[in-house]
């Protein structure tokens, strides 16, 4: 008797749980009855359906991304570049959506993606090589409004399409590189010729100002020594004036003090030279 209880009990759990759906905030249902859409306008909360006469299928309402592989497309100058990029779509409606892919969305994912690819071809065909480089990586609006019709058709909103990266081609790289080589080395050389220009301004201004300051200080120089010469010669002649013999005398002294610096000085002269006047007879002559 217990058994069969136990038996009943879960056969009526069973029953109530495959008669029951609960929808998600992040989700989009559809009720299917014998096949055909029923119903699909859920809200979040719990629902019935009759078991093995309905089933409900879910799919996920929530912000999507397609990572695509990198792609090679021509510029407006035929040119390639290469372009790796992203979309994210989300369901908006999810009847028409399960109508054009299956409920399958990988499907869909094809879809839109060969539906971008060809939205980048045309808008990198519209442009150059710098604009593309250049320009505004981070959204191309044009596509997203080119594949706005797609979108209705599959039941989708495609939020974005992003450019993650834009790349030059090896054989394009090596071309580029060389160019931009090439341009700084002009620019290097031209840099390093006015550098040099400059240099020899400033070198020769410097000579210039370097003269000019010499010249003026050796005529100083000379200015001063006349001066003092002829201050010098002034004493001089002042101190001879007031005792001859004196002035003499401290001459003589001053030329024994030259003469006899040092032990090895050797001086050939008469005895009876002038020079040794006052190493005979010191006194003054009368």
């Amino acid at each position: 008797m217990l058994a069969r209880i136990l038996v009943v009990a879960a056969l009526a759990a069973i029953g109530v749980s495959l008669s029951m759906f609960r929808v998600f905030e992040q989700e989009r249902v559809i009720l299917f009855q014998l096949g055909e859409i029923k119903e699909a306008n859920y809200e979040p909360g719990l629902y019935f359906l009759i078991p093995f006469y309905q089933n409900v299928a879910k799919f996920d309402s929530r912000l999507q991304t397609i990572e695509f592989e990198p792609q090679r497309f021509l510029t407006g100058e035929k040119k390639d570049v290469i372009v790796d990029s992203f979309v994210r779509w989300k369901i908006k409606d999810v009847v028409r959506f399960y109508l054009a892919t299956g409920g399958d969305p990988r499907r869909a994912q094809i879809l839109v993606y060969q539906k971008v690819n060809d939205g980048l071809r045309n808008e990198f065909g519209k442009r150059t090589l710098q604009e593309v480089v250049a320009g505004d990586r981070g959204s191309i609006r044009g596509i997203v409004t080119g594949t706005k019709d797609l979108g209705e058709e599959l039941g989708i909103e495609i939020v974005d399409v992003r450019l993650k990266r834009i790349d030059l081609p090896a054989e394009v790289n090596n071309s580029v590189y060389e160019r931009m080589r090439s341009e700084r080395s002009r620019v290097a050389r031209q840099n390093r010729a006015s550098g040099e220009r400059e240099a020899t301004t400033i070198r020769a201004d410097a000579d210039r100002a370097r003269s000019v300051i010499s010249a003026e200080a050796y005529r100083d120089s000379e200015i001063l020594r006349g001066e003092g010469d002829a201050i010098a010669s002034t004493i001089y002649a002042q101190a001879y004036s007031r005792n001859a013999e004196f002035y003499a005398f401290y001459r003589s002294l001053g030329a024994y003090r030259e003469s006899f610096r040092s032990k090895h000085d050797v001086l050939l002269l008469q005895p009876d030279s002038e020079f040794f006047r006052y190493f005979k007879n010191p006194a003054p002559h009368k």
